[in-house]
This record gives structure tokens, C-alpha cells and sequence, in this order.
């Protein structure tokens, strides 16, 4: 997907995951592709978030506190940027794919 502004990325992003089947996902990746969020639906109401950038951190959270959880990492892990980068993942398995880096 193309870059996004950060403002609509989230939104998009809320509406994406709702469509998704469990093993599929989403990654949110700044424009240098060096920072970003990865957001694996485990089950239809739980996901499994992890941050990758200034803080390395992993977590569960449900459908109803995905946007909240988002809203927050974004304002730590993009701090100035205003737009990202957003690509659907087919399996966890595709995290291990390098990006090219800019």
C-alpha cells in the first residue's frame, strides 16, 4: 500500500482487521521502514500487537482496544512523522521479510 496519513492509517487499519481471517495481519511501518507496529489476529476478537522501534514490546489486546492501543503506540513510536507506510500480512510468517530500506 502507498503511504498513508497517520490520522486515516488508524482508521483504515480498524476497518481492515475487523475483515481479516485469524492468521492474517497488518503492518504499519514508517516512511524509512526502520519503526513500526505488526498486528496479527490470533482469534476474531483478540490480536496480538507488537511495537518495533523505540520500544520493543508485544501484547494482546482485544477488537474493543485496538484503536485506543494504536492511537498510543503511534504517538510514541511515529512522533513526527505524518505519514506511514500500511501492508497486509497473509500469516505471521511473512514477518521476516526485509523491506527496502530508503
Amino acid at each position: 500500500m502507498a503511504l498513508v496519513n497517520i490520522e486515516s492509517a488508524i482508521k483504515q487499519v480498524l476497518q481492515i482487521v475487523k475483515k481479516l481471517d485469524p492468521p492474517q495481519g497488518l503492518e504499519i511501518l514508517t516512511y524509512k521502514r526502520n519503526r513500526g507496529i505488526t498486528i496479527i489476529k490470533i482469534d476474531e476478537d483478540t490480536l496480538s500487537v507488537q511495537e518495533r522501534g523505540y520500544e520493543e514490546s508485544t501484547f494482546q489486546v482485544t477488537m474493543a482496544d485496538l484503536g485506543k492501543q494504536l492511537k498510543s503506540i503511534a504517538k510514541r513510536e511515529f512522533p513526527r512523522s505524518r505519514k506511514v507506510r500500511v501492508y497486509q500480512l497473509d500469516s505471521p510468517y511473512c514477518l521476516g521479510i526485509k523491506r527496502k530500506q530508503i
